[in-house]
């Protein structure tokens, strides 16, 4: 294992220097990118080439002028420096090719440790150990992950996971270490709420290696922590408050004060209006290009129109809502508890803006599937988390279903 976390040092390995193709170069011209089909299809002229696969380290692909391509892992076993073949592109696709050279890594990880041997009644062969394998995991897959969730779950793997379990092997992992396990999060439950998944996502990737047997994995059936959800909704007087706090605010920070009242007006997410861009400003929506369910369209109203054209220092391009000093979003999180508390709001959360916008939607008699397109929700089950009334709306709807009542058997209301 090296420095960098990888099974081999980074591509482009250090023995083959880039080199300016030549017909008299012994060592191909190298270049790093992420291999798939598309490039296994490119042709040369005059030179050989080698591609360096740019997210798994050693995985590589030769290409001959005579159009021959052929698939190679380049690794480093017991300190001798090896290239092996894995086929030529013809033969093997690069899906394929990528197992075939994660395999070959995986192999050389596990060198030098027992290996069974079912007649000599020999040692099992043994998975690596859970600091060893983290690394490898990170490597190769958090790209999946947006990097908002990569930021968090780098903290779940690297700091809960591998303090519990980092001198543990993979395939010693068993349904009562996670239980065990599960109990020290008793006082931080939403900690564990968040790892539980991590950690069983790095159980199955390990299980496609071949380091546990399948369908092991330990984390199935584990139940999280049930919390209480925080149920706040804003009352029309509470609206009344912030209005006038935010009008307090205006001439101190007067971006801060629009970002406010675009999460009132659309029920976005905070994050979706703190990094967003002029260019994403599309009236009458704003069209983001990514967010936490995806590509997102966000309608604008009159109100939510007006607060866009009263933003100063407006442009073509680059952030609505840049912070003062430097070239990144504005932190809304810093500033709302000064706001809450001047509109004596001190247990609203800037998401229960969003919150509240779902529950007069509700009190309105729109539809949940309509609310869903308004909030930008990619599953109806989580609209329906939304659909809670406020007590107001409870009690009115108490008042008439009485009324009724009632008036049916006589007696005066």
């Amino acid at each position: 294992m090296f420095s960098n976390g990888y099974l081999l040092p980074e591509n482009p390995p250090q023995n083959h220097p880039k080199v300016v193709a030549d017909s008299t170069a012994q060592t191909p011209t190298q270049s790093s990118v992420r291999l798939n089909g598309n490039i296994a299809r490119r042709r040369v002229k005059n030179s050989e080439i080698e591609y360096w696969d740019k997210d798994l380290p050693g995985f590589g692909l030769r290409v001959f002028p005579s159009g021959r391509r052929t698939w190679f892992v380049m690794l480093r076993q017991r300190g001798k420096q090896r290239r092996i073949s894995l086929g030529h592109v013809g033969e093997v696709d690069a899906k394929n090719a990528r197992r075939l050279a994660k395999a070959e890594l995986v192999k050389v990880a596990l060198d030098g440790l027992p290996v069974a041997n079912s007649k000599t009644g020999g040692k099992k062969k043994q998975s690596p150990l859970m600091r060893d394998y983290a690394p490898c995991f990170w490597a190769d897959y958090s790209r999946h992950w947006k990097p908002s969730t990569q930021k968090r779950n780098k903290t779940s793997v690297f700091r809960d996971i591998c303090e519990a379990f980092g001198d543990r092997r993979l395939d010693e992992l068993r349904k009562s270490d996670i239980l065990l396990w599960r109990d020290g999060f008793a006082s931080k439950p939403g900690s564990f709420n968040r790892t539980l998944p991590v950690l069983a996502v790095m159980m199955t990737y390990a299980e496609q290696l071949g380091l546990r047997p399948r369908g092991s994995n330990p984390c199935k059936g584990t139940p999280r922590y049930k919390r209480k959800r925080m149920e706040r909704f804003l009352t029309n007087r509470e609206f009344q408050r912030l209005a006038v706090a935010l009008r307090e605010f205006e001439n101190r920070r007067p971006d801060i004060v629009c970002a406010v009242k675009l999460l009132i007006f659309t029920g976005a997410r905070c994050g979706e209006i703190q990094n967003l861009r002029w260019e994403w400003v599309q009236p009458p929506r704003l069209m983001l290009p990514d967010s936490k369910t995806g590509a997102k369209i966000v309608y604008l109203n009159r109100q939510a129109l007006a607060v866009l054209d009263d933003i100063p220092n407006q442009c073509d391009e680059g952030l609505v809502f840049p912070a003062p000093r430097c070239d990144s979003p504005i932190s809304l999180g810093n500033f709302w508890p000064k706001i809450r508390q001047a509109a004596a709001l001190p247990d609203v959360r800037l998401h229960d803006l969003r919150h509240s916008f779902a529950s007069i939607a509700i009190q309105n008699n729109i539809s949940l599937m309509v609310i869903g397109k308004l909030l930008g929700h990619a599953l109806a089950e989580t609209t329906a988390r939304y659909a809670h009334l406020s007590d107001d709306v409870v009690a009115d709807a108490a008042s008439r279903v009485s009324r009724s009542i009632a008036k049916c058997v006589g007696i005066a209301s």
